[in-house]
């Protein structure tokens, strides 16, 4: 599970940072491949235009909009509240020759006013990680989801992959304002004979 303290993260990007400086590597994708396959998929299955603007929430090394940016997407923001990440990302980024995707230290618990209008809006683990934290994560629940009506547009897509909550947990988050569009299939675990999921992937739509 992701550490809880905020400078951990922060530790851990400059970590993969001075890994990234000396060998190349982006290091850690959370949930793997197959969550960003899955997200890419979603959006060519619903013909989302190639223009439309996306936000990875807590972006970390910015690996998704890579790949986004490798699909055609053309206009894409990465924010993170770890200023390493952020900088691992733009090493990343250049490294590829992504120049279109903007990347930008933000506290998705307090947005910045640009921080508006987006079409899409795609989380990996950080409502998980906002969720754990010690310090008032009910209030920090509700917060996250003020924040996402604050920058997703009427009618734009939430896509939240989470290894923390059901599905049923997550409709309750987030019955204000959105709704549920569908359930993303995820890879099954068997656990004492009982059938389990081990990663949620929704697509919410704001109303």
């Amino acid at each position: 599970l992701p550490p809880s303290p905020d400078s951990s993260w922060d530790a851990a990007y400059e970590r993969e940072l001075q890994t990234f400086e000396d060998i190349g590597d982006a290091g850690e994708i959370w949930f793997g491949e197959e969550s960003m396959v899955r997200i890419i998929r979603w959006l060519e299955k619903q013909k989302i235009p190639l223009d439309s603007s996306v936000l990875d929430i807590g972006t970390g090394n910015g690996v998704l909009l890579i790949e986004l940016a490798k699909s055609g997407y053309t206009d894409l923001t990465g924010i993170d509240y770890s200023p390493s990440a952020i900088q691992l990302s733009e090493k990343v980024r250049e490294k590829e020759g992504m120049s279109n995707i903007k990347f930008k230290v933000e506290d998705f618990l307090a947005p910045s006013a640009e921080l508006s209008g987006f079409e899409i809006c795609i989380d990996k683990g950080t409502f998980d990680a906002i969720s754990l934290n010690p310090d008032n994560a009910v209030g920090k629940r509700k917060q996250y989801a003020r924040s996402l009506s604050s920058v997703l547009k009427p009618e734009g897509f939430f896509l939240i992959t989470s290894c923390n909550w059901t599905k049923e947990e997550l409709l309750n988050e987030f019955r204000e304002g959105f709704e549920i569009l569908e359930e993303l299939p995820t890879p099954k675990f068997c656990f004492g004979g009982r059938i389990g999921n081990s990663v949620t992937a929704l697509v919410f739509q704001r109303k």
